[in-house]
């Protein structure tokens, strides 16, 4: 695995061997990079990375220069190795939590510009997720879904985009989709 953009760029970023979850392919991370660089201002932007997995989507908001980023992560050697990618690169404007994703939602208090959330495609409240998650992004704010192709949101009232990289699929929301 490797950061696809912004100041790391083409730098290996290491994940557990023994990696529990399914990690976003490099292909995926590179559509989903170009679609937010025409959508996001990079040095202004606040990023809360939800079931962060291998840190890898909240590593390429850091290489590109975000003001901020949160990462939520359940499994605990998950959170280690994110926590050494921080350091390793030294983003101090990062920061992880080891809690589960949908617990911590319901004690949050913070609005973020950007919300990347990659549930495991199986998760019982993935069709929920947006509602549970859109109170806590800006007005100008973006909400990005990943998901399998067994879920589809083009007519969520707040989806305004949704691209698809192989298998992956990735469904855009905001408060103000106009």
């Amino acid at each position: 695995m490797r950061i696809i953009g912004g100041k790391f760029k083409g730098h290996p970023l290491p994940v557990l061997k023994k990696f529990q979850g399914r990690p976003t392919t490099d292909f995926a991370k590179e559509g989903l990079m170009n679609t937010l660089h025409h959508l996001i201002n990079w040095e202004d932007v606040t990023v809360l990375d939800l079931f962060s997995g291998t840190g890898a989507l909240s590593m390429e908001c850091v290489s590109r220069g975000a003001l901020r980023v949160t990462a939520i992560e359940n499994n605990a050697s998950h959170v280690i190795q994110i926590k050494k990618n921080f350091q390793q690169f030294e983003a101090k404007q990062a920061q992880v939590f080891k809690a589960d994703c949908m617990q911590w939602l319901k004690t949050n208090t913070q609005t973020f510009d950007l919300i990347l959330a990659d549930p495991p495609f199986d998760l019982s409240e993935l069709a929920s997720l947006p509602e549970l998650i859109l109170p806590f992004i800006n007005e100008e704010g973006v909400l990005v879904l990943e998901h399998g192709k067994e879920h589809r949101f083009e007519q969520h009232p707040h989806c305004f985009k949704e691209k698809q990289f192989g298998h992956v699929h990735f469904s855009f929301f905001s408060k103000n989709p106009s």
